[in-house]
């Protein structure tokens, strides 16, 4: 049995689509893609698609992942193409290696996200990102199912700082960017807390919502304040040398 990584988007309009909505797409494109897949044992098989950290509906991101179980070995590039093929537009397949370390999820500690906030003035973004970090504690409320939690989001928030807005989509409004790194906690600390947050300690609110997507996870260096790549173990263990097969000169040598 082979297992495949791959890292997939959601992008433009496709953010919109839920987690199960993701699922009932890539199971579709498996099918199409006469994918090898393994499935599970009981009355009820399904294959094996391993997911991780998905991100909230509604939000875009660069930097998805998943691992899916093969009955036959197949070239994961090879692969990776007849799945994109296969899936909307938007929900795109760009990566894909052979599963050769154990522990994905284990490596998804934390996430880079982007905040667009059309209608804010940069240097009023600033002012209350400086706020946010200085704070010791910011306590924000999020409804549950459960009823109303509130929460310190302040402890997973690592950096926040401002961007210059994207050169290519011009406006005449004032559009100030905010880029982070948060920390993957109990409980997960998600960009709209960090915009309750800055509400709380600078008043800010974006006249329209906010347009978030996720441009990493992976596991944070605390060295260099960054988050590596996931993927970068199982590509470096693909292209390690292999161990040299004893000549049969040395497997004949007497004891």
């Amino acid at each position: 049995m082979q297992r495949i990584r791959l890292r997939y988007t959601k992008r433009g309009r496709l953010r919109f689509t839920s987690h199960r909505d993701f699922q009932r797409a890539f199971e579709r494109a498996l099918r199409r893609a006469e994918v090898p897949m393994a499935y599970s044992a009981g009355f009820t098989p399904h294959p094996k698609v391993s997911y991780a950290n998905a991100a909230p509906t509604g939000t875009g991101s660069e930097a998805e992942y998943l691992e899916i179980a093969l009955t036959d070995a197949r070239d994961p590039e090879k692969l990776r193409v007849l799945l994109d093929e296969s899936m909307p537009a938007g929900l795109d397949i760009i990566e894909a290696v052979e599963s050769r370390t154990s522990g994905l999820a284990d490596r998804l500690t934390a996430s880079v996200w982007e905040l667009r906030l059309d209608g804010v003035d940069p240097a009023d973004a600033e002012r209350a990102a400086s706020a946010f970090t200085a704070a010791e504690s910011v306590e924000v409320q999020r409804m549950t199912k459960n009823g109303v939690r509130t929460f310190d989001a302040r402890p997973a928030v690592v950096s926040l700082e401002t961007h210059s807005s994207a050169a290519d989509r011009p406006t005449d409004q004032p559009c100030a960017i905010l880029r982070l790194v948060v920390r993957h906690v109990t409980p997960a600390v998600r960009p709209d807390d960090v915009l309750s947050g800055l509400r709380a300690v600078a008043d800010l609110a974006p006249p329209v919502p906010a347009a978030v997507t996720r441009l990493a996870q992976g596991l944070f260096d605390e060295e260099t304040g960054t988050v590596t790549d996931p993927l970068a173990p199982d590509r470096e263990a693909d292209t390690a040398p292999q161990s040299a097969e004893p000549s049969s000169a040395a497997a004949k040598a007497p004891a």
